[in-house]
């Protein structure tokens, strides 16, 4: 994520929120896999988001499965990307 420029990590209870000026993204453990909340302007069309909730008339969260580094892709990267932007 710093790649992207400034990041600060938010410990929460059961989780923690990465911001930039607010939180683009939230991240929980499970047994097999994180958690990875990501803002998002739109739904997303893929099979790997697990769970959708629309916030606002232009904001999603946005929930997927982390369960390895090859998970970590180029298409999951972009929406990091995206959310961090949202969060200027």
């Amino acid at each position: 994520m710093r790649r992207f420029g400034d990041v600060t990590e938010d410990p929460k209870k059961t989780s923690i929120h990465l911001n930039r000026a607010s939180a683009f993204a939230g991240v929980a453990t499970r047994k097999d896999a994180i958690l990875l909340t990501l803002k998002a302007p739109a739904d997303i069309a893929s099979d790997r988001i697990v769970k959708r909730e629309q916030v606002s008339a232009r904001r999603w969260h946005l929930e997927l499965r982390v369960k390895g580094p090859e998970d970590v892709d180029a298409e999951l990267v972009a929406w990091l990307k995206t959310a961090y932007e949202l969060s200027a």
